[in-house]
């Protein structure tokens, strides 16, 4: 699920006309980064959460995603080579973003249908916000695997703290791999969440989450208490990622990913 939801207050007067997401990033709306790594993952399918000129990320990505650079109008693109993406539209529905958790609820049966025994394999799925920048992050097929064998309830992907989360957000046992929810006073390294994570459907019904099935009354609720009441009975497991990774939050920050210069990357 890519989250594209938000209004980008920050990012004003830019996000007026045009939602965060499809801001450009070298060359490309930034979003689709993202879709192009996580078709590359094998991904074949994406839900994504919109509100804020939801109209505009529809008609740029339609229902079916394809690597530009592989399509042609003599070549037949194989299902490997596509992404059949799907809309949750908390704007329409509700009058706004529903914040992370409760847009995950509102989409859920679009992620992973009503499970039944034995659970189906689509219990499990990505979450990422679609305002960063992370373009060396691969999204294999082994860590969804890995992670489905596993009985944890999240997997999440933390980086070293960027100059405007300095305290971090979430610790890690580097001996059992478990993401901690550390309090104030905890001298041990916090890490900041990148917004990349795999994620079970169990996190998003009782006993860890209230909201019912759906979201049906357009319910607003944050990712993180879940997280940290999962934390707090061993259920988050993390790993660091120490590649390039931006949070995309100011027009200061787009500006400098956008600025000319060596070591740019460049995917096809």
């Amino acid at each position: 699920m890519l989250l594209a939801a938000g209004r980008g207050e920050r990012m004003r007067p830019l996000t007026d006309t045009c939602p965060k997401p499809l801001l450009p990033v070298q060359g490309k709306p930034l979003m689709q980064w993202h879709l192009e790594a996580l078709l590359r993952g094998g991904v074949g399918k994406a839900v994504i959460n919109t509100a804020w000129l939801d109209e505009r990320i529809v008609q740029e990505f339609g229902d079916v995603f394809t690597l530009k650079c592989l399509s042609n109008k003599d070549k037949q693109l194989s299902t490997a080579e596509q992404m059949v993406l799907s809309y949750s539209h908390e704007g329409r529905d509700f009058g706004g973003a529903l914040e992370t958790a409760g847009g995950i609820c509102r989409a859920l049966e679009l992620l992973c249908p009503q499970p039944s025994a034995p659970a189906p394999a689509t219990d499990v799925f990505w979450v990422l916000a679609g305002d960063v920048f992370v373009p060396g992050f691969v999204f294999t097929p082994d860590s969804v695997k890995r992670f489905r064998a596993g009985t944890m309830l999240a997997h999440l992907w933390l980086v070293p703290n960027p100059e405007h989360n300095p305290r971090g957000d979430f610790g890690l046992d580097p001996s059992t791999g478990l993401a901690l929810n550390l309090s104030a006073d905890d001298p041990r390294a916090r890490f900041t969440y990148s917004t990349i994570g795999l994620y079970r459907r169990a996190l998003f019904e009782p006993p860890w989450c209230p909201i019912a099935a759906g979201n049906p009354q357009g319910i607003k609720a944050a990712l993180a208490p879940l997280l940290r009441a999962a934390m707090d009975e061993g259920q988050v497991s993390a790993e660091i990622y120490t590649g390039a990774w931006t949070d995309v939050g100011t027009p200061e920050r787009l500006t400098q990913l956008n600025a000319p210069g060596p070591g740019a990357p460049i995917h096809c």
